[in-house]
This record gives C-alpha cells, structure tokens and sequence, in this order.
C-alpha cells in the first residue's frame, strides 16, 4: 500500500474518531443545557463583577462582599426593566397612531416606487397573513411557551446561586478543579485556566465599555429623531453588543423598523445612517483600542463560532461563543508552547488560593 494512502486512510480515522467525539460531547451539552448555560452565563458575570466584589473585600468579609455585589446587580437589572415597562407603558398609545400614519406612507412609498396596485398589495397581505395563521398550532405553542417560562425561571436561580458562589469561593472551587487532575497535568492546568481567565476578563469587560457607547450613541440619536422608545432601544442596543456582528445588526434593525414605521422612510434612512456612523467607531476605534491583539480572534472565526453557538443553544450559545473563541484560542497558544508553567502543585496540595486563579479580582 502506497504511504500516501496509508497516511490518508491513519489521518480519516483519527479524524473521524475526534468527530464522534464531538459529536457526543456536543449531546451531553444538550442534554443538560438547563444548567451548562446557567453557569457560563455566571461565569461571565463573575468576570464582569470581580473587581466590585474585590474592592468591597477590602472592608468587608467574602460572603458579605459577594451578597452585595449579587444584590447591586439584581438592583440595576430590575432598575432598567422598569424603566423600559413604564416607557411602554406611556407611548404604546402615541406609537399606535404613528404606526398608522407610518405604515400608510410606507405604503405609499412602495406603491410608487415598485409600481404596485391596490390589488396586489392587498394579495400579498392575504397571503402573509394566511401563511402566519397556518403556521402552527395555538395550543402547542402556548405549552411551549409555559415550558420555556419554567426552563429560564430555573436558570435564573441556578445562574444566580453559582455567580454568589463564584464571587464568594472561585480560588478555591478552582482549585478544586485542578486537583482532579493528574498530578503532572497540574501545572499545566493551573496556568491554562489563569490565562483563559484573563482573556474572558478582558473581553467582558472591552465589551462592556463598547456596548455603553453604541446604547449611548443610537439611544440618544433615536431620542434627537423622536423616534419612540428611544430608552429601550439604546438598553436592547447594550445587550445585544455582547453578541458580536450579529447583536449590532438586530439592534440596529429595530431601531430604522421603529423609526420608519413611526415617521416614515426620510427619519428611517437618518437613523440608519446614525447607526452605521456609531458602528463604524466601533469597529474601527473602540475595539482595536480597548482590545487590542490581546483577545484577537480572526473574522472568519468570529462568524463561525456565532454560527456554531446558536445552533447549540440559540442566544445564549451566541452570546458565548466568542469569548469561548478567544479563550479557547489563548490557551491553545500557551499549551503549545515551550513557556514552563509557574509550579503550584504543592500550593494546590496544601489547599491553598492561587493568587492568580480565576475567580480572584
């Protein structure tokens, strides 16, 4: 048998051995998503929250220290969801009559435009309509919904009780988690984990500083055009940043839907223009400057991971997915190379905390 094909035939059966891993690895993910995602979200909010924490640890004792940082989070959170009930709340009546008016200019525009009859336009209304209406049945959407409700109320405590842990205890429980391995791979965990830690800081918190600016800037552009909602759309704008490429466009979408539909296509095309201009600092000044090459991910790898992370757990898996990227990446990089990790084996067997674990401010 030539070398060629041997080699070939060595290198497919390994591959697809790694493959079924995966693919099995990925079924096990699945099946116990209710508490993977619950605690990746944790661990991000911990790096988020590290440094409050850290800096209340000064004066305060951990536990302390932690509750409060919990509760300060659960403050702002229910702070920015009754703000955005109560702006509802108070221009859902005013958005009702400008989205007549906008969708009758909008018609009007397309009918102009594209040369489209009454008739017509009427049709292809009818007909989106009965494709909505067939699309599924009433009942089993409703269960599903109820079953969704149940799975996130779930999550919730379980995100939330692991982020109090994380903050209160993450040197030791990541210590823990280094002594199962072997004894030779120690070292080499230790340091793996430190810098995978270091990476996901520096991308929550870079993100953190990018989503402020593009909810600042579209927000308050949406506010100068009276576009409605103009609170809400800059909060969706912030939390849809952490999901890069794919959060900037759904974000930006809703805010040119809004103000077409409210004051029709000459406000839309400012807004978008707006929302192109915030981006476009975004991508070109904030995030080579806050970021830098120290979690740099290719492009292509980017859309790859978000494309990966959504089929496995929809927004969430989206969400991190480039951090995971960028970690998975960092560590990659130091376990090839000839660097010899800090020795901490003896520090891990006396139960000590690593200053430089994950988890530590």
């Amino acid at each position: 048998m030539p070398p060629t094909v041997r080699a070939a035939s060595e290198w497919s059966w390994r591959l697809l051995l790694i493959a079924a891993g995966i693919f099995v690895l990925t079924l096990a993910i699945r099946e116990v998503s209710e508490i993977v995602v619950p605690i990746l979200i944790a661990l991000l909010l911990t790096a988020l929250l590290g440094p409050l924490t850290a800096r209340l640890r000064r004066r305060l004792p951990a536990g302390p220290a932690a509750g409060i940082t919990l509760v300060a989070l659960l403050l702002v959170v229910s702070g920015a969801l009754t703000l955005v009930g109560s702006q509802f709340s108070s221009g859902f009546s005013d958005l009702t009559s400008q989205v007549a008016s906008g969708l009758e200019q909008i018609r009007d525009w397309v009918r102009t435009t594209f040369k489209i009859t009454d008739s017509q336009f009427n049709g292809y209304f009818d007909e989106l309509r009965n494709q909505v209406s067939k699309s599924g049945n009433l009942g089993d959407t409703a269960s599903s919904i109820g079953l969704t409700a149940t799975h996130f109320v779930a999550g919730l405590f379980i995100a939330l009780f692991a982020l109090f842990f994380f903050l209160y205890q993450g040197p030791r429980i990541f210590a823990w988690v280094v002594r199962l391995f072997p004894r030779v791979a120690r070292d080499r965990v230790h340091s793996s984990g430190v810098i995978a830690w270091g990476q996901l800081s520096a991308f929550v918190r870079a993100t953190l500083i990018v989503a402020a600016v593009d909810a600042i800037g579209i927000g308050v552009g949406a506010a100068i055009l009276r576009v409605p909602f103009a609170l809400p759309i800059g909060i969706l704008v912030f939390l849809l940043a952490f999901i890069p490429i794919v959060g900037a466009l759904l974000s930006g979408m809703v805010a040119v839907l809004l103000a077409l539909v409210a004051h029709g296509p000459g406000v839309a095309l400012i807004m978008l223009a707006v929302v192109i201009g915030v981006q476009q600092v975004e991508s070109h000044v904030l995030q080579p400057f806050l970021l830098g090459k120290a979690v740099s991910v290719h492009p292509l790898a980017v859309i790859l991971a978000i494309a990966a992370g959504s089929i496995l757990a929809g927004i969430v898996g989206a969400l991190v997915a480039v951090p995971f990227a960028a970690v998975l990446n960092a560590v990659g990089k130091h376990l090839l190379s000839d660097d010899s990790p800090t020795d901490i084996t003896t520090e891990l067997d006396e139960g000590g905390d690593s200053q430089g674990s994950p988890a530590t401010a």
